[in-house]
């Protein structure tokens, strides 16, 4: 039916999997994860050796095990971009049920690790956090439900996904992860707004979105805690958000030299949540840039390719999927410099952790495989044809 609708594009019949792989992937997004990649490692060098220390391992020991991470979301990301639209939106629903299911089981099976939010799952060797893959597959979910919404006597998919989004924001603002809450619900309206929804609706959300907010300041103490904290004039030197401040101010242009920053041995959380404070102490504002650079990179290219994609589905996962990775390092970043609340979101594929790593290869394989160009998949030469 295709076909028959917007005519056949010509293809390299025969052509094997990895040359087409290559000849169809984005070089630039791919070089810049691949960057990013990089630089954690180097991070990791230099943010996790006194976490090393304080618990009695081997100086080295989080590095390797964020090189272990790292190699298997490399090797998940690059699995994955070779597929089709079709094949992701297969392994997106499936994901999507399993981790909404493991979600649900969290009050019942997880644990809090003493930082007072229930969200992983303790694997003695490892643990496992089901909000970070939940996150890439239900937007290939819900980009899957809007898209059938868009076709004859197609199902109310733009409800079914708000109603499915809706549980799980409810679900994560309740462990409560209200970070991770506020990026499902960002990307859904991406998608909401990429589908034509109309504004009069994304103002409605966001008005029940900031009533959400101003009823969890009044019932959380420790969503609370945070806004009061953010919203202080003064910073108290001795919390992570005062550290990660003054070594940002440290760190000046070309940072205070590698190893010499003082930081990673003041944050419990510099390996993670607050990694680029150490970036910015030891390697100043260059690398900074650097890393800023490397994720617009990602999200621009992305976005500009999408523009000329045709099936819906492919323009509403990438969409979303672009825009939740850019988002998160974006909200990332802006804690750390006390522009937004503290939320403990990682820097993807940056920050160490195992379930964050790992997810973010998934978002970047399913978005390097909805961006790879394909036969009969622009618009600009559907326009070109009927306007012949």
């Amino acid at each position: 039916m295709t076909e028959m609708v917007f005519g056949s594009g010509t293809s390299r019949t025969g052509e094997p999997v990895l040359p087409r792989w290559w000849r169809t992937i984005d070089k630039w997004a791919l070089s810049a994860i691949l960057m990013l990649f990089g630089i954690g490692l180097l991070l990791g060098l230099a943010a996790s050796v006194p976490l090393a220390e304080r618990n009695g391992l081997e100086p080295f020991y989080y590095v390797k095990r964020q090189a272990l991470f790292g190699v298997i979301a490399l090797v998940t990301m690059l699995g994955l971009s070779i597929l089709n639209p079709v094949q992701i939106r297969r392994i997106g629903v499936l994901g999507c049920i399993i981790s909404f299911v493991s979600l649900l089981l969290l009050p019942f099976l997880g644990t809090d690790f003493g930082k007072g939010a229930v969200r992983w799952f303790s694997l003695g060797f490892a643990s496992f956090q089901p909000s970070e893959f939940l996150k890439p597959c239900l937007v290939v979910f819900s980009a899957w439900l809007m898209a059938a919404a868009h076709e004859a006597a197609g199902p109310p998919g733009r409800l079914y996904s708000f109603v499915l989004t809706a549980a799980i924001v409810v679900l994560l603002a309740l462990q409560p992860d209200f970070g991770q809450a506020s990026l499902v619900l960002f990307a859904w309206m991406v998608m909401y707004f990429v589908s034509g929804a109309p504004v009069v609706l994304l103002g409605s959300v966001a008005g029940l979105t900031a009533m959400g907010a101003v009823f969890a300041y009044n019932t959380s103490e420790h969503f609370a805690r945070r806004i009061n904290g953010f919203m202080s004039t003064e910073i108290d030197p001795r919390t992570q958000i005062g550290y990660a401040t003054n070594a940002i101010q440290e760190g000046g242009f070309f940072g205070v030299g590698v190893g010499e920053g003082t930081v990673k041995w003041s944050l419990p959380d510099a390996h993670t949540d607050f990694i680029i404070a150490v970036a910015a102490e030891e390697y100043g504002l260059a690398l900074v840039m650097l890393i800023v650079t490397l994720y617009a990179v990602v999200v621009v290219r992305s976005l500009l390719r999408l523009m000329s994609e045709r099936d819906p589905f492919t323009r509403l996962a990438g969409a979303g999927l672009a825009c939740s990775f850019g988002v998160q390092a974006l909200i990332n970043m802006g804690v750390a410099v006390r522009l937004l609340p503290a939320k403990g979101m990682t820097l993807p594929f940056i920050s160490y952790g195992g379930s964050s790593v790992i997810a973010s290869g998934i978002t970047l394989g399913f978005l390097l495989a909805l961006t790879r160009t394909r036969p009969q998949g622009r618009i600009s030469e559907i326009l070109a044809r009927r306007g012949e």
